[in-house]
């Protein structure tokens, strides 16, 4: 773990952006097409940490991104190329663009000032998204990485954040993949190489720290 006083020099308000990762209804809700890993996200306190860490920035000025997955009714543009995809469409709960299985879940809340961004195909977040563009565009260094699914997703995107050039911070208790011994052994071996690993209290602690003026 980071010391409190190099965390907070990180999360500068002015320059941080919290990145919610495919907390949707359709994949962490009650109905969820994946109910293990909608059942992980809520048993381990990853949804509700989510949830902390998105109202404590709105409360501080931090920009949130809720990154979103979806697919259009008729299939045009989603990706085929990988056994995940496939099996995504003998899924009973689609994530069909306008259903409920593509808006945020609850109890995450969003506000006007946040940014939706959807994606119709792949498996990173960020490679082929808008997301790229608005974090340049908001002036953005550190990139908060929070979500689902440690196993695919949130991996993907903390390798495309660091390859562009931002420092990516993984609150480990705000991340949820499956099987539930999973998420520490991929945080472990493999985020902490490229990530800073902390907690959400500790970045909530950042968050409502004052603020030196220059």
């Amino acid at each position: 773990m980071p010391s409190y006083e190099d965390l907070g020099e990180l999360l500068d308000p002015a320059s941080t952006v919290l990145l919610t990762v495919e907390c949707q209804q359709g994949v962490v809700g009650p109905d969820s097409a994946l109910p293990e890993l909608a059942r992980e996200a809520r048993s381990s306190g990853a949804l509700r940490n989510v949830a902390r860490l998105v109202a404590a920035a709105h409360e501080t000025g931090v920009q949130v991104i809720h990154a979103l997955a979806e697919r259009r009714p008729d299939g045009r543009g989603a990706s085929r190329n990988a056994r995940l995809f496939r099996a995504a469409e003998r899924l009973p709960v689609q994530q069909l663009t306008g259903t409920t299985a593509v808006r945020v879940a609850p109890p995450i809340e969003v506000t006007e000032e946040d940014l939706v961004v959807r994606r119709l195909h792949g498996l990173s977040p960020i490679q082929g998204t808008e997301v790229d563009a608005l974090l340049r565009n908001l002036g953005c260094r550190t990139l908060i990485v929070t979500g689902v699914s440690a196993n695919v997703a949130v991996p993907n995107a903390v390798f495309d954040a660091v390859n562009r050039g931002y420092t990516a911070v993984v609150p480990a208790d705000a991340i949820a993949g499956v099987p539930a011994d999973y998420t520490p052994a991929m945080i472990r071996n493999t985020l902490a190489l490229v990530a800073t690993i902390t907690s959400a209290d500790e970045v909530l602690g950042c968050f409502k720290r004052p603020r030196r003026r220059a």
